[in-house]
């Protein structure tokens, strides 16, 4: 097969889908790769994969079994000028993991795969840029209608399509998301070397994710300030690049007088998130609305106890093994922050059952089944 993959995502500052293309991709590589036996039970020397970029991405150029092509077009006419080229190159699929674009304007002679990973834009509309919002309502039933296949990051995100659009059910797959090598449990004194070089509180939780309203960050502050009256020596720490509407945030931390107490360290590389992960007394992710939810994921995997919503994806992502709130109550957020902080053993017991949850997700097994959705929808 030649198949062609929009990787255009996996570049820059990363984050969900971002990070979804750039692993799911690497590992499809790996586990095709020309050079090695196939591990998937089939011919690997007959695939070839065309990625297509605006700029250079590191971690692709090492395969043999793939060709990057640069379009430095901006905006529409990049999908347009790549889509020609698809077409050009005689493809015989797409895979279009994190945009619904080139799918919606291909012919239907090219056998197209897209991934949705959320509904955001249809179900929690006041929580999504605007922008993301009509384009995603303009084009994602399109491109569901002329898809030769479809791969949801969650079975909640499968459930939400198949009520939403009707889609037909045999023609959906889950294609979970995974967590990095990198993110696993530091050595204490590699933590210490940290510790002495950023100037970290020493008592902290932690919040990861871009900052903008679905991920309820307003609620997070109202929760802290209950913490912080009472336990004066806790702080906590935000990780995530500025999205839209984020002047609120900023507002609220300065009304609730916690600047010297609430730190935005915007977005960090996984080399330092690893090491906070590590170092938190909890991961607090309380969104109102995720497709699969990754922070929880990585912080099980570095041994981090994790407190989360108990809405849409995240459930299926934790299991049993993370303190579960409703997203609309500060006061349960508060008490969830407040109960790791008085019970170390519950800090202990979940990192354990986190550690095991962790397992069941990884990027090496959700490219063997994408590989397998290539070579059904090629048959």
């Amino acid at each position: 097969m030649k198949i062609a993959i929009d990787i255009r995502a996996a570049g820059g500052e990363k984050a969900g889908k971002g990070w979804y293309t750039f692993n799911l991709v690497q590992a499809l590589l790996k586990l095709d790769d020309a050079k090695a036996p196939c591990r998937a039970g089939c011919a690997a020397d007959k695939n070839e994969y065309i990625l297509y970029a605006r700029d250079g991405i590191p971690g692709f150029s090492d395969f043999k079994n793939a060709r990057l092509k640069l379009f430095t077009s901006k905006g529409a006419f990049w999908h347009y000028q790549v889509a020609r080229d698809i077409r050009k190159e005689n493809a015989d699929l797409f895979f279009a993991p994190s945009s619904y674009i080139i799918p919606a304007i291909l012919p239907a002679t090219i056998k197209t795969i897209l991934t949705v990973h959320d509904l955001v834009a249809f179900l929690y509309t006041n929580t999504h840029n605007k922008k993301a919002t009509i384009i995603e309502k303009l084009l994602l039933r399109r491109a569901l209608r002329r898809a030769a296949h479809v791969c949801a990051v969650s079975e909640n995100t499968c459930t939400d399509i198949l009520q939403r659009f009707h889609f037909e059910p045999n023609k959906m797959d889950v294609v979970y998301c995974g967590a990095g090598d990198e993110f696993k449990p530091i050595p204490p004194n590699t933590l210490q070397d940290f510790i002495v070089k950023t100037n970290l509180p020493k008592n902290f939780f932690l919040a990861v994710g871009t900052i903008e309203p679905r991920k309820n960050y307003l609620n997070l502050i109202k929760a802290f300030k209950e913490v912080s009256d009472r336990h004066a020596d806790h702080h906590l720490i935000i990780v995530g690049k500025e999205g839209w509407d984020y002047e609120k945030i900023h507002a609220a931390i300065k009304a609730n007088y916690l600047n010297e107490k609430i730190h935005l360290l915007g977005y960090l590389s996984n080399k330092s998130l690893v090491n906070l992960y590590s170092l938190a007394r909890a991961l607090v992710f309380p969104s109102f609305y995720e497709g699969f939810g990754m922070p929880p994921l990585e912080a099980m995997q570095c041994g981090c106890p994790v407190i989360a919503s108990y809405t849409s994806s995240i459930p299926e992502v934790v299991g049993d093994t993370a303190l579960l709130v409703n997203p609309e109550s500060h006061i349960q957020i508060a008490e969830a922050m407040l109960k790791i902080i008085k019970d170390p053993e519950l800090s202990v017991n979940l990192r354990k059952k986190g550690l095991k949850q962790a397992e069941k997700f990884s990027w090496e097994n959700s490219a063997k089944k994408l590989l397998k959705i290539f070579n059904k929808i090629n048959k």
